[in-house]
């Protein structure tokens, strides 16, 4: 098989990237592909709602065969390995791939077995996650079933998808159990991988107030290295020290570490870290022209998120063009993202910013405030805007 463009993976940048580039350019009809496997695809940003009982989890998934753009071949299959060197993928089926293009969008791994004790048991002993669709569930459960006693939420020191989810869930622990009327039987903590609540000074300081208000115990630096299930312990390493601690739990909502999927971390496209490496404006390959790359699996050092993907893409269909029309590849990213920070059921500060980690709002008011508009705009408004206007190219 060969494609002029081959896009690997058919998450949020691959669909998205093949939905503007045969928008734009519907002579290419037939000629772009993409690799995915699965069959279903996830609205991923609602989870969180899904996860404190505000959306039914039902809303966050599709046939991927229904996302497909008019135009674009789909090869339902996996990546077994990289050869940019001759322009070609191998597929897991043992089939060939050869291309003109190559765009990198295969999204993040979770590397749930980094986390001792944890695999088998979520679900169990009030351990719960909203990072798949098939445990997005168990944390409401957990939730359900919390009668007091320790709420544990953790974040990695990884870079992650979204990287305000872990602690926006404990922020509407905080409210349903207040609603429950058991919050003054629960001490909730944030245990971080990160030295500080977030990487943007102004929304730090909002979210610090919210901690404070919330009466929430936070630990930075600490990553979750064990847990053991059946005796309802923790345990977290100090990432300045290396001394362990352990908490007691009766919930325990995990993020698992994450990095660029194995088959890229052992491929010529990764850097040191295992991420497509990329220029971080332009998204082209910085030893290989012909490829590029966005979204999560790509070294841009950016925070993880759709809205990210919202600007790159743009930029990477220009260049791309621009390439394949031997033209200089001159449109930049400069590292746009936003990230919804849910601080309770109606509340939402809404945080934009870019690399040099400055605001870069939307809005002609202050996001750094706690807003119920910027709610309804994360729970109404943007699932709209995902499946009817980034995934077919229109924004």
């Amino acid at each position: 098989m060969r494609y002029p463009i081959v896009i690997a993976g058919g998450g949020t940048a691959g669909i998205s990237a093949a939905a503007r580039l045969l928008r734009e350019h519907p002579s290419w009809r037939g000629q772009v592909a993409i690799i995915e496997p699965a069959d279903k695809h996830y609205y991923q940003p609602l989870w969180t709602l899904v996860g404190a009982g505000a959306a039914p989890r039902e809303a966050t998934v599709r046939d991927e065969a229904s996302l497909i753009p008019p135009g674009a071949v789909w090869i339902r299959d996996a990546v077994a390995a990289f050869r940019p060197e001759q322009g070609e993928i191998e597929l897991a089926s043992g089939a060939t791939v050869a291309y003109d293009a190559l765009v990198v969008a295969m999204g993040i791994q979770m590397d749930w077995n980094k986390i001792k004790g944890l695999e088998g048991n979520i679900g169990r002993n009030g351990i719960c996650s909203n990072y798949t669709y098939e445990y997005v569930q168990t944390t409401w459960s957990a939730l359900q079933n919390f009668r007091g006693g320790n709420a544990v939420f953790t974040m990695p020191e990884t870079p992650i998808k979204c990287g305000g989810a872990p602690q926006k869930i404990a922020y509407l622990a905080d409210d349903y159990l207040r609603k429950k009327g058991v919050r003054h039987k629960a001490q909730i903590h944030y245990v971080t991988g990160t030295p500080t609540i977030f990487s943007v000074k102004k929304y730090a300081d909002a979210l610090m107030k919210v901690v404070e208000r919330k009466q929430i115990q936070p630990h930075f630096k600490h990553r979750l290295i064990e847990v053991k299930a059946d005796d309802k312990v923790a345990v977290f390493e100090n990432l300045d020290t290396g001394q362990t601690m352990a908490l007691e739990f009766d919930l325990l909502h995990v993020v698992p570490p994450m990095s660029a999927p194995d088959v890229i971390k052992h491929s010529p496209l990764a850097n040191e870290a295992g991420w497509v490496d990329v220029d971080k404006f332009t998204l082209q390959h910085v030893r290989f022209p012909n490829v590029f790359s966005l979204g999560d699996c790509s070294s841009l050092p950016t925070s993880k998120t759709g809205a990210a993907i919202r600007k790159q893409v743009p930029v990477l269909v220009n260049n791309l063009t621009a390439y394949l029309k031997d033209r200089p590849v001159e449109a930049e990213y400069h590292g746009y993202t936003s990230c919804p920070l849910v601080t309770g059921y109606g509340r939402l500060i809404l945080a934009e910013f870019d690399y040099s980690h400055e605001p870069e709002e939307t809005f002609p008011f202050d996001q750094g405030q706690e807003r119920f508009s910027m709610y309804v705009l994360k729970k109404s408004f943007l699932p709209v805007l995902y499946w009817d206007g980034m995934l077919k190219g229109l924004m």
